[in-house]
């Protein structure tokens, strides 16, 4: 069965300009790279993957951070505990099993001012829906140019 590779552009609008709306609010680019990373592997997204990974490298990110973001858990050291805390509400919001943990979300709630953490919720929204619609249509990697 064959997919649709459109999107209809106000779709693609509406959501470009949520997407720019949270990096934006959360004022940490290479976070928010590393949040959209982090989603798109929960949602073996590999066109957001592609993307998000070549972004964070142009932005400077380093290699072992990006390589072993799937086990940023075990990475002690390697992400700073602001970082951790959003890797952690990325997954609770990703995976909604049981909803986000009253300890998940405070958790947060220490590394992040108010505004800062609804930014940090809508990012994480919005590369879930960006996930699911490049998932849903079997867009490929490698078309994103930084």
């Amino acid at each position: 069965m064959s997919r649709t590779q459109l999107l209809d552009p106000a779709v693609g609008r509406a959501m470009s300009a949520l997407s720019a709306t949270a990096k934006k609010g959360l004022g940490d680019p290479a976070l928010a790279e590393l949040v959209m990373i982090r989603a798109s592997q929960l949602n073996h997204c590999a066109f957001c993957l592609d993307m998000h990974l070549r972004l964070a490298r142009k932005n400077g990110e380093s290699e072992e951070r990006v390589q072993l973001l799937d086990a940023w858990e075990e990475a002690e050291g390697l992400y700073s505990e602001r970082e951790r805390a959003a890797l952690a509400l990325t997954e609770a919001v990703t995976l909604l099993t049981g909803g986000v943990s009253d300890e998940v979300y405070q958790r947060a709630a220490r590394h992040f001012t108010e505004a800062e953490l609804a930014h940090l919720i809508g990012l994480i929204t919005v590369i879930n829906g960006w996930n699911r619609l490049m998932v849903s249509r079997r867009v490929q990697p490698g078309g994103y140019q930084p």
